[in-house]
């Protein structure tokens, strides 16, 4: 028998709901009035990361530079552009064996949280209408270092008022895996092949998770 558990942490792209195309055509579009070639091979590297560092890796895609000032415009047209892409989500878009899981973790008084680097994590858990299912929600308003540093976990984590080696994390990234990993947080890959040697189990999708044996 598994070591029982207190506590689940979801990311949220890629986990809770899929908006990776959207974030693609948003950071394309930069790219292209930037001059560089960016393709879906390219986006893999932004999976996990904050907006800022995701820019900035384009940069140094078209070894390319640029003023603060500008720098800090292009963030906030690529956000534009995302928010107007996603205002038609609803629950329909959820992942499948999100809401289920949800709902069984209420049912065996397991604390339920969000740990994203997006900024817009409030607004779509809103949107999708699961946003009542969790405790806590912290996004990237709310951490100075992104991951893979462990503080959104963490801080996650502290405000549910349980152990990092209480909770499982769900994670469909890298930088993420390796956020939970240096936090003490039991790791699950979801949904990314790549992640099955770096995760302590892989699922494909939430519905092979079996909450019983850890709860």
């Amino acid at each position: 028998m598994s070591k029982k558990i207190k506590a689940l942490i979801f990311d949220l792209d890629g986990i809770l709901v899929s908006t990776e195309h959207n974030h693609f055509i948003a950071w394309k579009n930069t790219a292209k009035v930037l001059g560089i070639s960016f393709d879906k091979y390219d986006n893999e590297q932004l999976k996990g990361i904050s907006r800022a560092d995701s820019l900035t890796k384009i940069l140094k895609l078209g070894n390319k530079t640029i003023s603060e000032q500008y720098f800090n415009e292009l963030l906030t047209k690529k956000n534009d552009f995302y928010l107007n892409s996603i205002q038609a989500l609803n629950q329909e878009n959820v992942l499948p064996g999100v809401l289920n899981l949800l709902k069984k973790a209420q049912e065996f008084g397991l604390k339920c949280a969000v740990g994203s680097s997006s900024k817009n994590a409030r607004l779509i858990l809103t949107k999708l209408d699961i946003d009542r299912y969790f405790n806590v929600i912290v996004d990237g308003n709310d951490v100075s270092h992104p991951k893979p540093h462990p503080e959104v976990f963490l801080k996650g984590a502290e405000l549910m008022g349980v152990d990092p080696a209480e909770c499982i994390v769900f994670e469909d990234a890298q930088s993420g895996i390796q956020a939970a990993k240096a936090g003490g947080f039991l790791a699950f890959g979801v949904g990314n092949p790549a992640l099955i040697d770096q995760a302590a189990y892989y699922l494909t999708t939430l519905n092979e998770f079996s909450l019983e044996e850890y709860a």
